[in-house]
């Protein structure tokens, strides 16, 4: 009995091997790998993340060339603000001390020069014009004496003596009208209006305040009813037809501005035109808040759409450098950095950083990155991340 279970036991085996030797012909093992071997060259561009494989339509997108080395000069982007040419500004204020009546002039309003701006009522002016009118009246009360004294004598009337005292006076009188005359022009009375008072002899008490150029105001610092001393800058006048543009360099680039550089200014509030204009004055103290040097141009302005303290930028350019230049389109912006393509021929391509300076005229210099010779994507990076980001799906 235990011989026939062995044999049973042993035929059972027998056929379960048969059947394991079936499985393994269907299925070929394959050999395993030697131990320290590594991956195909494709299977790593593949699983490479910044690697990708142009297919044939990416391709057609994709244009190369050499990286070289080229001259390349730096624009140094320095803050700056529009302000009015102090040469065309004027501060205008009262002649005579006096009580405002009326305000004709108002903060932005084009004038032409002579056009009063307000109306005073002025003692001052009324005590010299009287002063004036005693002057002139005792001056002719001098020549009527000196022209009969000079009548008499020659009549062997009166002696010398008289006819030179008669003159004198008529001297004084002269002397002392030709000051109160003065006196009405300092205190604004025109030669028109001096003549005027000598036919009409009424005093007017009003004074005007006139600008004195042609141009727009900027300020007002007067109200109807306030009392303005001839010391008070009343109005400004600026003529906006041309402005400055002052920028503050920073000390250590302020060797590389000169009197005479073109210079091109942006100004964001009127989209980053480009002005262009040259230096015309160069501090020559350093602020020692700022450590900064004031350099200014000058902008025309015909149709005053620069205002005084506009922000702007001024473009200059720094010495010339050799530098590898990349254009724009070669550039792929991601997570705050810049990176390019490097070709590895046969249509891959690795995705490699690099550090750039500021766009001069479409093309980036390399500041940090890898170094001439090596061939560059130039156009078509942005189809290839696109396709090297669904790889990585």
């Amino acid at each position: 009995m235990n011989r026939r279970k062995s044999l049973s036991t042993a035929v059972l085996a027998t056929l379960l091997l048969a059947l394991g030797a079936c499985g393994d012909k269907s299925q070929p093992a394959k050999p395993a790998a030697p131990s320290g071997s590594s991956p195909s060259p494709q299977a790593k561009a593949v699983n490479d993340p910044l690697s990708v494989v142009a297919d044939v339509e990416t391709q057609k997108w994709v244009k190369t060339a050499v990286l070289a080395t080229s001259e390349y000069r730096e624009v140094l982007r320095v803050p700056a603000a529009a302000s009015v040419d102090e040469t065309r500004v004027a501060r205008i204020g009262s002649s005579v001390t006096g009580r405002v009546t009326e305000l004709k002039g108002v903060v932005g309003q084009n004038v032409t020069r002579g056009e009063t701006l307000a109306v005073l009522n002025s003692t001052e002016l009324s005590n010299a014009q009287l002063g004036f009118l005693k002057a002139f009246s005792a001056k002719m009360l001098a020549e009527r004496a000196a022209q009969r004294a000079k009548q008499l004598f020659e009549a062997d009337v009166i002696g010398a003596a008289e006819l030179q005292r008669r003159e004198t006076e008529l001297s004084q009188a002269e002397a002392e009208m030709s000051a109160a005359h003065d006196q009405l022009v300092v205190l604004g009375m025109s030669e028109k209006a001096i003549a005027k008072l000598e036919q009409a002899r009424t005093v007017n008490s009003q004074s005007v305040i006139i600008s004195s150029i042609a141009g727009t105001i900027i300020e007002r610092n007067v109200s109807p009813g306030q009392v303005v001393q001839p010391a008070d800058a009343v109005f400004t006048v600026a003529d906006l037809s041309r402005l400055w543009i002052q920028a503050e360099i920073p000390e250590k680039q302020s060797e590389l501005v000169k009197v005479g550089d073109v210079v091109h200014v942006q100004i964001p509030a009127l989209g980053n035109k480009d002005i262009e204009g040259r230096i015309v004055f160069v501090s020559s103290t350093v602020n020692p808040e700022t450590r900064t040097v004031t350099a200014r141009t000058e902008v025309a302005n015909p149709d005053r759409a620069i205002r005084p303290a506009m922000l702007a930028t001024m473009l200059i350019q720094d010495r010339p450098q050799q530098r590898a230049l990349l254009p724009v389109n070669a550039v792929i912006r991601e997570g705050n950095r810049d990176y390019i393509f490097a070709s590895k021929g046969d249509n891959r391509y690795t995705l490699t950083a690099v550090f750039l300076g500021p766009e001069t005229n479409g093309m980036r210099p390399i500041l940090e990155g890898p170094p001439a010779g090596i061939t560059v994507v130039t156009e078509g990076a942005f189809h290839l991340n696109n396709e090297r980001k669904l790889n990585l799906q």
